[in-house]
């Protein structure tokens, strides 16, 4: 039996080594101690020749210049705001700053507590996911990890806990990472891989994690389930004299465009149906383009090119999907500084649409059935539904008992995503059963929140000083 296509073992061959094995040979090389380290020179604001600030300018890049005062009022709301529109400095520090292991998974990219989230699957029914992969990238499974970690810190000082449930939070986040991948490595392959669906927890540090926070999820799904494009269709657009329905403007988040860019956007929809699997482009076939207009989106995201696109279907049923466009992962950069490869543009055909999309199939079990990818006037966009049944839980109002029940619930969610792509026996092996990495984990948090706050500080000097423009409450 000839043919096997690569990476697939054929009958009888045994893989190698034993993953587990390598995985705890890998303790000799990187101790899991060593993950509480945070070597960072530091000098004043300058950290490894990196200035907070210099890089939040240098993020700015490309972005609308007139969008970039209400990125840096979002940013400079809190700490863990500040966090959320610095994944690359993150990145560039842990690069510099923390060991690794060497293990490659398909990274979130930008996994803080406030990317994860609830959302609809085909049939309407909820599941609970990582649910933004703006930055998804293969790259050391770690820093996914100690940025989650750090941002339940950052949000439970935020939300007034104490210190020590910052750091319980942190820690028992990577304790529910450890314990899941120790259950998904005993587990068929097949089982392993559909593990969380449906909102549907796997292991008792999850069941006990979502138990505590049934309250809390309870009411973020049952305003998830009423967050649909119906719903935004109905607040944000008007049927016009000729019966066509037409966004209204609500500056400065959601502004109609010009006719000849509402048309690039409308018209590049005829490249990204093709990226849609096969069995679900009848459906958008269905529906007809009404309107289009920009819209301003997330935090670390504003400043982007972001549009929203009102189809209607034969019975006057709105769809909304989003067009946003897609820049390269802050952390491409950094790779190569932590002894990664760079992946091949030609990877992703060289559309970064194209890699996100294929990121978040990765390492979600349910995703979008309308995902895919198009390009308008020659930059790179991804396109899914908007208001898809979304909600979210606000870490930084969690009361400190919830913020730790919350991060195990997270780090499950982790876990599972890493394990489509990195061997869950192997990284279990290297994590094991007792708790020097649980321990490292909420040490190198509380360590790294600390630098964020002073670099949050930063930013606001310099905004303080006129050297960065803000527009705060947009």
């Amino acid at each position: 039996m000839d043919g096997f296509a690569p990476g697939w073992a054929r009958p009888g061959e045994g893989g190698g080594a034993d993953p587990a094995a390598v995985g705890r040979a890998l303790r000799a090389h990187v101790p899991r101690s060593a993950h509480a380290r945070l070597a960072l020179a530091r000098n004043g604001a300058h950290r490894h020749g990196r200035d907070p600030v210099r890089a939040v300018v240098e993020s700015n890049a490309g972005r609308l210049p007139h969008l970039i005062p209400i990125r840096t009022g979002r940013m400079l709301a809190s700490p863990f705001t500040f966090l959320r529109g610095t994944a690359g400095l993150m990145a560039a520090d842990l690069a510099a700053a923390t060991p690794a292991t060497g293990v490659a998974a398909q990274l979130c990219g930008d996994a803080h507590a406030g990317n994860f989230g609830i959302y609809g699957d085909a049939l309407g029914r909820l599941t609970i996911d990582i649910n933004d992969f703006d930055e998804t990238v293969p790259g050391p499974w770690e820093w996914d990890l100690k940025r989650l970690a750090v941002s339940l810190v950052l949000a439970g000082r935020v939300s007034g806990a104490s210190e020590a449930e910052c750091r319980d939070a942190a820690r028992d986040t990577a304790a529910a990472y450890r314990e899941t991948l120790r259950t998904l490595a005993r587990l068929p392959a097949m089982d392993a891989w559909n593990a969380v669906a449906d909102g549907e927890l796997i292991g008792p540090v999850g069941a006990a994690a979502a138990h505590q926070l049934r309250d809390t999820v309870d009411r973020v799904a049952e305003k998830a389930r009423r967050n649909t494009s119906a719903k935004f269709a109905a607040k944000s657009s008007e049927r016009g004299p000729d019966g066509r329905w037409r966004f209204v403007d609500a500056p400065p988040v959601l502004r109609r465009v010009p006719d000849d860019e509402a048309e690039a956007v409308a018209s590049s929809l005829a490249d990204y149906v093709p990226t849609v699997s096969a069995d679900r482009r009848p459906l958008l076939g269905r529906f007809a383009v009404h309107d289009v207009a920009f819209r301003v989106v997330g935090c670390g995201s504003v400043g982007t090119r972001s549009y929203v696109v009102l189809l209607r279907d034969h019975l006057d049923e709105p769809l909304v999907l989003q067009v946003k466009e897609a820049r390269p992962s802050a952390l491409l950069p950094h790779l190569a500084e932590a002894g990664f490869p760079v992946p091949d543009a030609a990877e992703h055909g060289g559309h970064e649409g194209r890699r996100v999309v294929f990121g978040q199939k990765r390492m979600q079990v349910v995703s979008d059935i309308l995902l895919g990818w198009t390009t308008v006037r020659g930059r790179p966009f991804q396109v899914r539904q908007f208001r898809n049944r979304k909600g979210s839980v606000d870490p930084g109002a969690l009361p400190g008992h919830l913020l730790d029940d919350y991060g195990r619930l997270t780090g499950v969610l982790l876990a599972r995503a890493h394990a489509h792509t990195a061997d869950p026996r192997l990284l279990a092996g290297y994590c094991g059963r007792g708790e020097q990495l649980d321990e490292a984990i909420g040490a190198f948090a509380t360590a790294y929140a600390d630098v964020v706050e002073a670099d949050h500080t930063e930013l606001a000097k310099a905004v303080r000083d006129g050297r960065m423009p803000a527009e705060t409450g947009v």
